[in-house]
């Protein structure tokens, strides 16, 4: 696959939250159609409400790597501990990457030291996207 890491960013500079930049991106990979997506991701974006959750990049991706792994409720709960294994993966990851997967924390909001910018996050998640689930 070719990366579309650039394409997470023009989504976000159109005004797709972080977590509909990244989920939108890949959304065909995943057997769902952009406008769900956008829909299903609008309120995981300001790190889940006011910046006190987990950073919107990172939680568009677990979304994906749950459509990509689950094997739906017929299995469920078959599939459930390799999806969180997955997400586990690119938590881990992105904190590696960036000290933190809290949007806050990453933002500076508290201690005025940011760690990473949105655009930098949603880059980071997407390569992660195409590094553990493409």
């Amino acid at each position: 696959m070719e990366s579309r890491v650039q394409e997470t960013i023009v989504r976000h500079d159109k005004g797709y939250n972080c977590a509909q930049a990244v989920a939108c991106t890949y959304c065909d990979l995943v057997g769902v159609d952009e406008d769900t997506m956008f829909r299903m991701t609008e309120a995981l974006g300001l790190g889940m409400g006011c910046m006190e959750g987990t950073c919107g990049a990172v939680s568009g991706a677990c979304v994906l790597a749950g459509m990509k792994n689950s094997g739906g409720k017929d299995q469920a709960p078959g599939t459930k501990a390799s999806s969180y294994q997955l997400s586990k993966e690119i938590v881990k990851r992105f904190m590696e990457q960036n000290g933190s997967s809290i949007c806050k924390e990453l933002k500076g909001v508290e201690t005025g030291k940011v760690l990473r910018s949105c655009p930098d996050c949603i880059m980071d998640a997407a390569k992660l996207v195409e590094e553990i689930l493409a």
